[in-house]
């Protein structure tokens, strides 16, 4: 479905972010991207829609080369690729329908967007979708009223009206607290497998990287040096993307810090 070859990415003024990036995502597959600050987590998923220009490189999903790609055809692909953003994109002042049905503005005429003019399966299926994820009471609510795990619901809700064959998922939990962090990942597990569809997530907590994906991937220096299904990561294989640390203890401390949010 999705193959990068050889991705690099520099930027102008800046360090080298990607260097020779290899990676392989087959259908249905669910990745975990993990990796210390500073590793190119978040440039790999945004060069994989162009959000970030790669330098050099290759990114064929379904063999087509996106970096190839004039402007009108890549807002076409896009059309495929679901974004979720760590910092929820929302338009607040909008409604939680309104910025749902935003996902399908690349589909209607310009006036029917201008108008919020969408079809009646469009609707039909934003509503089928928040009440999927338990926002069926919130349709009128305006975005800036909303927790930070209800604007995520949104914003999965947004992507996922786009009928993507493939997600980008940015950080999803870093604003959240542990509880409703894992019941993000669980939401977007059981979506993911639903429609089957592949799916990359930029995570730091490796924990819920184990808990939910079916593959973790290890990014350090810009390199991947971990690519493994997921339940293998071993004190080595962290220490090998993160550097030298005492993870038993670290294990223990977070393993209690949920169980404090949980009580």
């Amino acid at each position: 479905m999705l193959d990068i070859k050889s991705l690099h990415k520099k930027y102008p003024s800046g360090p080298v972010a990607l260097r020779g990036v290899d990676l392989t995502v087959h259908e249905g597959d669910l990745i975990a991207l993990i990796g210390p600050s500073g590793a190119g987590k978040s440039t790999l998923i945004r060069c994989i829609n162009r959000l970030v220009e790669p330098s050099s490189g290759q990114i064929l999903m379904q063999g087509t080369d996106i970096c190839q790609l004039n402007s009108g055809a890549l807002r076409k692909a896009r059309k495929k690729i679901g974004m979720i953003f760590q910092e929820y994109a929302l338009v607040e002042r909008l409604s939680v329908m309104e910025n749902v049905l935003s996902g399908r503005l690349g589909y209607v005429s310009f006036y029917a967007s201008l108008t919020r003019k969408f079809p009646r399966a469009d609707i039909t299926e934003a509503l089928r979708l928040l009440d999927r994820v338990g926002l069926s009471d919130y349709i009128d609510t305006r975005a800036d009223q909303l927790s930070g795990g209800q604007r995520q619901r949104v914003g999965i809700c947004r992507a996922l009206l786009q009928q993507p064959d493939f997600l980008l998922i940015d950080e999803p939990t870093a604003s959240l607290d542990p509880k409703t962090s894992r019941e993000i990942m669980r939401l977007i597990t059981e979506l993911v497998q639903e429609r089957n569809i592949a799916a990359i997530i930029n995570i730091h907590e490796v924990t819920l990287a184990e808990m939910y994906s079916k593959r973790v991937v290890g990014l350090k220096d810009g390199q991947i040096v971990y690519d493994q299904a997921a339940g293998g990561l071993t004190n080595e294989a962290l220490t090998l993307i993160y550097g030298e640390e005492d993870w038993e203890a670290n294990k223990t401390d977070s393993d209690d810090a949920l169980h404090e949010e949980v009580i």
